[in-house]
């Protein structure tokens, strides 16, 4: 799973390791999961969050109808970087979609098996932000969990981009008899799911404990810090003494690196951390995995977002 170029150790003078940051560090570097309800936009939730934490910044990915419940993650403060890595990932949803017309359960099942799982071509709706033109999306599957009468319970796995909405208007298109989305709901975001959304009251209510009381424990269950919100992203981990420049934006030269992710490929989102397990900045490989561990010499990283604050680490030749 690992190359490593150098055995190195770390200086404890400088950063922190992120379960040794403060609460108030922590709320600044984090990311949370809202179980959202029906009725606001993903804006106004996103608002709602900032001013429940006093932030001027805080952004949400992967935005949710104002009717469609669920998994909306929502970055805090310096945690609003992240949002490239964030974003472009998979879904999953549960729903209800009814059929206009009748039809039996396991023409059904084969109907929609056959016709709208893989590689589908989807045009938006007409409300939607994106230009109205076909689009190519994967649906991983849609099954079909329980129907009654003309309503089915659906579970389904998407590409992002894809409109479920939409995709029950086509299936129903293509049946022949109509159909349409009544209530969706978000089970899965990437590798976020319902077991780590919290509903704003509870949210709220784990905010005001601490600001109150000084109990930081359910505060600290719902922050996800920055270097725990992307296990999907590979990693790269440097010395000490790559962190000033890095920070800076220079380049992640070949020479600072400790230990690669196998698997990296050239123009792949990479993540780049210190050896306290600090996450530094994205970027994009110039290199694949091997060559970097090879290489004597060579830019294997052009930073895209500095994560970390300039001056975490001094200048060290």
């Amino acid at each position: 799973m690992w190359l490593i170029r150098n055995e190195e150790e770390t200086n404890e003078d400088y950063g922190k390791r992120p379960e040794e940051r403060t609460i108030e560090e922590r709320i600044r570097n984090s990311i949370l999961i809202v179980d959202k309800h029906s009725g606001p936009t993903s804006h106004q939730i996103t608002d709602w969050v900032k001013k429940i934490f006093n932030l001027k910044k805080a952004g949400h990915a992967g935005t949710l109808d104002p009717k469609v419940t669920g998994v909306l993650p929502i970055a805090l403060e310096n945690a609003t970087k992240l949002m490239p890595a964030l974003m472009g990932l998979d879904k999953e949803y549960v729903g209800i979609m009814r059929l206009h017309k009748d039809v039996e359960l396991d023409f059904l099942r084969k109907f929609i098996a056959e016709n709208f799982v893989g590689r589908i071509k989807q045009i938006p709706p007409r409300k939607s932000a994106v230009a109205r033109r076909v689009r190519e999306k994967t649906v991983y599957f849609f099954d079909v969990l329980e129907k009654e009468d003309k309503n089915v319970l659906f579970h389904t796995k998407v590409e992002a981009g894809t409109y479920i909405r939409k995709l029950c208007h086509d299936i129903g298109e293509k049946l022949g008899i109509g159909a349409h989305m009544v209530e969706l709901r978000r089970i899965k975001f990437g590798p976020f799911d319902e077991e780590q959304a919290h509903p704003l009251v509870e949210i709220k209510d784990a905010y005001d404990l601490w600001k109150e009381e000084g109990e930081e424990k359910y505060l600290k269950e719902i922050l996800i810090n920055v270097e725990d919100a992307i296990p999907h992203i590979k990693k790269i981990f440097v010395k000490d003494s790559a962190i000033y420049a890095l920070t800076n934006g220079a380049p992640l030269y070949v020479g600072g690196i400790v230990r690669i992710q196998k698997g990296i490929v050239p123009g792949e989102l990479v993540a780049i951390f210190s050896l306290k397990n600090e996450l530094i900045a994205l970027g994009i490989a110039k290199m694949d995995s091997e060559k970097m561990f090879s290489s004597k010499r060579g830019v294997a990283v052009r930073i895209d977002r500095v994560i970390m604050p300039k001056g975490t680490y001094p200048k060290l030749y």
